[in-house]
């Protein structure tokens, strides 16, 4: 079978490019035997191999297939063939901090690069440094399902590019739509009736076709929604659920021939590196699953994507492995289209706090100096550097000794952290926290712990391995169990074993809270508050409703919500949690908002803090607030605006605009106090220096207050009066609101007058009012009004206002403010 695969028509050519250049990339389609046949070829030509895959379940089918060793976290074995290893990439970046130079192997395979996940990344830039500067003769080569090939090639250094044309079987499409159009998939939820229609599509491709099916869904509860779906087929057919943590015997089974027809429900886990045999139809339901993180808030999440066209191509190729074969998609041609060339790089989506420490125990703080093809965005290495330093795993950008510590434990840092601080005990609940918990998980950790400990299913023999590997790794000479050489910052810690007292439920959440100090939560309303300042709540009836506080282990955040939702929890105390975080003490005089009020006023306290977390507070009776009443001043509106003082302020506005300087800015006659504000120290002393709260500032006398904003060589009456005299010799107030001063006045009042005044060179603009009050022109050309437009008003109002004079000349008639009566 494998001489008839059509990696080996590339055998020689690659071998020659390996030979010549020491690097090289491979891209061949899916179901060429690239995974398999490359390795053995590499072995006959005298060399050592090491292939990195980049999950367990491809490590241990790849290996099985050859016949070979791997080795993954908690699992070693040894195979007949001795020159070939399989590991997985993370093992392999922990190998290469361990001895760079990686003795026993001439040749590092880095298998489906094309996937872009972020170890396979990391390592491959270490791998480029190692042959740099340690072992110019060590070979790497790069596999790729995808033809798109240059990247690679400019990252090796201009490495040739050898194609594995063909494929071993041809695959037909069959497009499988639903009937009518579904919502698409938001956050983690998939609507059932597409998953309905996955099953249906699973009894079609039955009915059509012969040969084992491979169904792809994005996780693991779509998997068991749509396997209760199929009950009623497994009479004839078994149905076996794939994905990351699936028992080994499940695994064990789905690489095995089966003794009866199978449905293979999997996750992009079968996507590539494995061959199922039997397979030869594939029902893809075209969604996959993708990391999102809120560095924000400390948040990480899953979200359901639609796959990629290359992911697409990679799930179709399972079908065509060992004959032709058929792949069913659950969506249009046309929408294929439209999909996205390849997946997003998981270096633009992930948490990079473990990316980060490696880079800094490689001794590369700046991971610019890093051969990758895409840069880690900065937000997330800000957040991740920020978290390192917090665990004391880096002191000014260098790694601890701490730091290495932690790194050489194969953890996320901060389980490295809380296994260090809370001792080897701690390995129960930190092996808790590295695994996926089983989806039927409450969201009390504690309860999960003891059904660990009792149970006899797939998930707690992982856990117990994984257990047995931590404590390993604690142990008297081992790597794990070396010096610390730096404290967190994030709280005291337990110590090593300062935890061996407690009772199972303090100890979890301690080890919780020292993992997770951010999302150490105090009971507020109906919700938690996290040290972070994100809020948080339990799902509907959880056993934990109503704890005063949480250390929260699993946490997400609903797209859309501002909220986070709490999966997995334990209840804690405050003597924890002030344990795990640090807890600050301050003085604090600032302006503040009452939760559900619009109202501010000074609070003068001295708080202690547990980050966002308010433990208590006690009057500061002698702070200085000035900062505090000029915030009030500047967003609110705290002070008592009587028409006499907006006036004045109007009319210092005017002054300001006509002539400038000497006159201050006061930000115009409206509402906002953003410059009246910076002016503050001219015209509110000595009252502000007084004030104390928010009462203070609305007793002051603004009108008075602001004439001392009148320059001491000015008169705010000579450059804007308040009042003019008109020919009827009343004083008629201005209004400066506007852009142009107003002079409102009755039209009898003003005859005789030609041309209205100017005030610092601005003709007034006069709006002409009837005797009602009501205007009935506006105009700043007052001859131009009483030649063309007087007739008009005199037309249609003389009739209705007769007690009032409407004479034919208004230029020769003599002004009045009366009637005709009184006159």
């Amino acid at each position: 079978m494998a001489a008839e695969l059509p990696v080996r028509h590339a055998l020689p050519e690659l071998l020659g490019a390996l030979d010549a250049h020491g690097t090289a990339v491979l891209t061949a389609p899916p179901g060429s035997g690239k995974t398999t046949v490359v390795p053995l070829a590499l072995a006959d030509a005298g060399l050592r191999v090491l292939v990195a895959e980049p999950r367990r379940l491809a490590v241990r089918a790849a290996a099985r297939r050859m016949g070979v060793s791997y080795a993954i976290r908690g699992e070693r074995h040894t195979g007949a063939d001795p020159r070939v290893e399989v590991v997985t990439t993370g093992l392999l970046l922990q190998r290469l901090q361990h001895d760079p130079e990686l003795p026993g192997a001439d040749v590092v395979v880095l298998d489906e690069c094309h996937e872009r996940h972020l170890d396979a990344d990391t390592a491959l830039a270490f791998l480029l440094d190692v042959r740099e500067t340690l072992r110019p003769d060590l070979r790497l080569l790069a596999t790729s399902a995808t033809a798109d090939a240059a990247p690679w090639s400019r990252l090796l250094g201009g490495a040739p590019v050898v194609a594995a044309s063909g494929t071993p079987h041809p695959v037909e499409t069959v497009w499988a739509p639903p009937a009518r159009p579904l919502p698409p998939p938001h956050g983690m939820r998939v609507d059932p009736a597409l998953l309905a229609h996955v099953a249906q599509v699973v009894r079609r491709a039955l009915a059509e076709r012969d040969g084992d099916v491979l169904c792809f869904l994005p996780g693991t509860a779509e998997i068991a929604r749509v396997a209760g779906q199929l009950r009623d087929v497994t009479d004839d057919v078994e149905v076996l659920q794939v994905h990351g943590q699936a028992p080994a015997r499940v695994q064990d089974a789905v690489l095995s021939p089966g003794t009866r027809r199978r449905v293979v429900l999997a996750t992009s886990v079968a996507e590539s590196s494995l061959t199922v045999p039997g397979v030869r139809v594939v029902v893809d339901s075209g969604l996959a699953r993708e990391p999102r993180t809120d560095h924000a808030r400390g948040l990480g999440s899953l979200t359901t994507v639609r796959v990629s066209k290359a992911g697409a191509v990679q799930r179709a190729g399972r079908a065509g492995r060992e004959a032709p074969g058929t792949v069913y998609r659950c969506w249009t041609e046309a929408e294929h289209e439209r999909l996205a060339e390849h997946p997003r790089p998981e270096i633009a989506l992930a948490d990079l706090t473990g990316f980060a420490l490696q880079a800094a125990c490689w001794g590369v703080p700046d991971p610019a100096a890093l051969a990758l093809l895409d840069p880690p965005p900065a937000a997330a290495m800000t957040a991740a550097t920020a978290t390192l330093t917090d665990l004391g795993a880096l002191d000014g950008g260098r790694v601890t000794a701490r730091g290495r510590r932690m790194a050489r434990l194969g953890l996320h840092p901060r389980l490295a952290r809380a296994l260090i601080d809370a001792g080897p005990r701690a390995a129960e609940v930190v092996a808790l926290l590295s695994e996926q918990l089983p989806r039927d998980a409450g969201d009390d950790l504690v309860e999960v712990w003891r059904s660990a400990r009792r149970g006899g299913d797939a998930f707690a023999s992982r856990w117990r391995q994984e257990v047995r590997r931590l404590s390993r790794s604690l142990a008297p000479g081992s790597g794990g169990a070396s010096g610390s050489g730096g404290a967190p910052r994030s709280g005291g810690g337990a110590g090593s074993g300062g935890g061996d007292g407690l009772a199972d439920d303090a100890f979890a959440g301690l080890v919780v809270a020292l993992a997770f100090p951010e999302r150490v939560a105090r009971r507020r309303g109906g919700g938690y508050l996290m040290a972070s300042g994100t809020a948080a709540a339990l799902g509907e009836g959880s056993k934990l409703a109503g704890a005063p506080w949480l250390a929260v282990a699993v946490a997400d955040r609903p797209t859309g919500s501002a909220s986070a939702r709490v999966r997995q929890a334990v209840e804690i105390d405050e003597a924890t949690a002030r344990l795990a975080h640090p807890v600050t003490t301050e003085e604090e005089a600032a302006w503040r908002v009452p939760p559900g009020e619009r109202r501010g006023d000074v609070s003068a306290r001295v708080v202690e803090r547990l980050g966002a977390i308010e433990l208590s507070s006690a009057p500061l009776p002698d702070a200085d607030v000035r900062a505090a009443l000029l915030h009030g001043l500047r967003t609110e509106d705290v002070l008592t605006w009587s028409k006499e003082a907006l006036a004045v302020r109007a009319r210092l506005a005017f002054c300001h605009r006509a002539v400038g300087e000497p006159w201050p800015d006061v930000g115009g006659a409206g509402p906002g106090m953003d410059a009246l504000t910076d002016l503050a120290d001219r015209w509110l002393e000595p009252e502000l220096s007084r004030a104390r709260r928010r009462a203070d500032l609305e007793r002051i006398d603004v009108a008075t207050a602001l004439l001392r904003l009148v320059p001491w060589s000015e008169r705010l009456d000579a450059v804007a009066p308040e009042r003019v005299q008109v020919p009827s010799g009343s004083r008629v107030r201005i209004d400066y609101g506007e852009e142009r001063p107003v002079l409102a006045v009755k039209l009898q009042e003003l005859f005789g007058w030609d041309s209205a005044p100017s005030v610092a060179g601005v003709p007034l603009l006069v709006h002409l009012l009837s005797p009602a009050g009501r205007p009935v022109a506006v105009t700043a050309d007052l001859a131009s009004f009483w030649r063309d437009g007087y007739r008009a008003v005199r037309a249609e109002l003389r009739g209705r206002y007769p007690r009032h004079p409407w004479p034919e000349d208004p230029l020769t008639a003599p002004p009045t403010s009366r009637t005709n009566r009184r006159t």
